[in-house]
Parts: structure tokens; C-alpha cells; sequence
């Protein structure tokens, strides 16, 4: 018989409440997602993303870009 540990962790409630609603669309629980998660370390023997320190330009793109203060060209050039 495996035996199941419990993971207890603090999240923010409404960082929870997004989060499940995401998974219950793909037809998964929290604890599904945690174990798929845990599993892709285990198998990956880290983080199954990057993790980055965004340099100063790109701390500015993302913040004008969450302020929607982004530059609208009418093809690539403009750009440039």
C-alpha cells in the first residue's frame, strides 16, 4: 500500500479560487495539479519552468504592458 503525506501550504484565497476554477475546466482537482507538478520536479530534478530575474527593460515592457501603455505599428518596421 503507497502511503499519502499530506502538503499543506498558505496560499492568497483568491489566487486559490482562480486557480481551481482553472483546473476544474481541465478536469482536474488541487491535488491533481499538485501532484503533476511534484512528479515534473521529480522527473525534471527541478522547476519544469525558468525561473528569471527580468532585466530593468524588461521590468518597463511588462509593466507598460500591464498598463496597456504598449507602441501599435501598422506592420514590423514601424518597430524598428
Amino acid at each position: 500500500m503507497i502511503r499519502n503525506d499530506v502538503v499543506r501550504a498558505r496560499v492568497p484565497s483568491s489566487l486559490k479560487i482562480e486557480t481551481t476554477k482553472i483546473l476544474e475546466t481541465l478536469g482536474l482537482s488541487m491535488t491533481d495539479a499538485i501532484n503533476t507538478f511534484l512528479r515534473q520536479i521529480k522527473l525534471r530534478k527541478g522547476l519544469p519552468f525558468n525561473v528569471n530575474i527580468p532585466n530593468p527593460e524588461s521590468i518597463q515592457a511588462i509593466e507598460d504592458a500591464n498598463k496597456r501603455h504598449t507602441i501599435k505599428a501598422k506592420n514590423v518596421d514601424d518597430l524598428f
